[in-house]
C-alpha cells in the first residue's frame, strides 16, 4: 500500500511538472509578448477602444484581451495575462468569475459535441451566464478597489519602460515569475488527481453520489461521468466522460443535464486553486460555480419534467 502510494506520488509529481512544461509554453510567450506590448502605444490603443464595453462589466479595456485568451486559448493563457495587468481586487474577482464560467470554449465546446450536446447551446450558455455575474458583481459590490497583489511576492508598481534591453529584461521576468507560481500550485493538483485515478475512488464515491444526481434530475449512471468532470476538468476527464456516456448509454436528458452542470462547475480543484496567485479569495469563486450549476441544472430537469409529462398526457388516447 505504502510502495504504491510513493509510486502514485512519484507519478503525480512527474505529471505535473509534464504539464507545468506544456502550459509554460503556452503562458510565457503570452506573458512575455503583452509585458512588451504594454510598455507600447498598442496596448494603451487597445484599451481605449474597448473601454466603453468593458466598463459595463467594471473592466478595463486592455482586460478584454484576458476574455479573448482564456475562451480561444486556456485559463492559463488568461491568467498570463491578467500577471501583466494592474487591476483592482474586484476586478480580478470579475475576471475569475467570467473565466471559470467561460473558457477554453473550442476544445469544451467540441468534447460536449462529441456526447450529444448542440454545441451552439453550451457556448451560448456559458458566455452569457459569464458576462451576466460579472455584470451583477460590478453593480453590488462596492469594495475591492485596492490593487491586486499577486502571487506570494509583494508587488511593486512600475513606470512604464522606455529602453529595449530593460523592457525585455521586465518581460522575463515576469513570464518567469509567472511560470514558477502557476507549478506551485499545478504540480500538487497534479498529485492529488493521480492518486484519486490510481487508488480507484471514482466509481466507489458514485455510489455515494446517488442523492445529489437525484438532486440534479439525472440518473446514477451518471455520478462517474459527474464525478470524472467536476474532478478533472472537461478537457482533462474527456475520456472518461465520453466512454462513460456510451457504456452506459445515457439518456439524451442525462447527457444535457450533465453537460450543463460540469459547463458551470468543473474541474472544481484545479480551475479555482489556479486563481490563488491572483491574490482573490477564491471560495466565494468555488461558491458561486457550484450554486449556479445547481440551480440552472435543477431549473432545467424541472423544465424537461414539465415537457414530459404534457407530452406524456397528450399520448394518452
Amino acid at each position: 500500500m505504502q510502495k504504491k502510494l510513493l509510486k502514485t506520488i512519484k507519478k503525480g509529481i512527474i505529471v505535473g511538472f509534464t504539464m507545468t512544461w506544456d502550459l509554460a509554453k503556452i503562458i510565457f510567450p503570452v506573458t512575455f509578448i503583452i509585458t512588451i506590448l504594454k510598455n507600447t502605444p498598442v496596448m494603451g490603443y487597445f484599451a481605449k477602444v474597448l473601454e466603453p464595453f468593458m466598463s459595463i462589466l467594471g473592466l478595463t479595456g486592455e482586460s478584454a484581451i484576458v476574455l479573448v485568451l482564456g475562451n480561444i486559448l486556456n485559463l492559463y493563457a488568461a491568467i498570463g495575462a491578467i500577471l501583466t495587468m494592474e487591476l483592482s481586487v474586484k476586478q480580478v474577482f470579475i475576471l475569475a468569475v467570467m473565466l471559470s464560467l467561460s473558457h477554453n470554449l473550442i476544445v469544451e465546446t467540441a468534447i460536449t459535441t462529441r456526447i450529444g450536446v448542440n454545441p451552439w447551446f453550451i457556448a451560448l450558455l456559458r458566455i452569457s451566464t459569464s458576462f451576466i455575474f460579472a455584470i451583477g458583481i460590478n453593480l453590488l459590490w462596492t469594495g475591492g478597489q485596492q490593487v491586486a497583489q499577486y502571487g506570494f511576492i509583494p508587488q511593486q508598481e512600475q513606470a512604464l519602460l522606455t529602453n529595449w534591453p530593460e523592457i525585455l529584461i521586465n518581460a522575463l521576468q515576469v513570464s518567469f515569475i509567472g511560470i514558477i507560481q502557476i507549478a506551485l500550485i499545478v504540480i500538487p493538483i497534479m498529485i492529488v488527481i493521480q492518486v484519486l485515478k490510481d487508488f480507484n475512488f471514482l466509481p466507489m464515491v458514485s455510489k455515494v453520489l446517488s442523492p445529489f444526481t437525484k438532486l440534479i434530475g439525472v440518473s446514477e449512471k451518471t455520478g462517474v461521468t459527474l464525478l470524472a468532470g467536476i474532478f478533472f476538468g472537461i478537457a482533462y476527464g474527456a475520456g472518461v466522460i465520453i466512454q462513460t456516456a456510451k457504456e452506459e448509454k445515457l439518456s439524451k436528458k442525462d447527457i444535457y443535464l450533465v453537460s450543463i452542470f460540469l459547463v458551470s462547475c468543473h474541474a472544481v480543484i484545479e480551475d479555482t486553486l489556479i486563481f490563488l496567485p491572483l491574490g482573490i479569495n477564491v471560495l466565494p469563486l468555488l461558491i458561486i460555480r457550484i450554486v449556479l450549476a445547481l440551480i440552472i441544472t435543477v431549473l432545467t430537469a424541472s423544465f424537461w419534467r414539465k415537457v414530459d409529462n404534457k407530452r406524456a398526457l397528450s399520448d394518452i388516447p
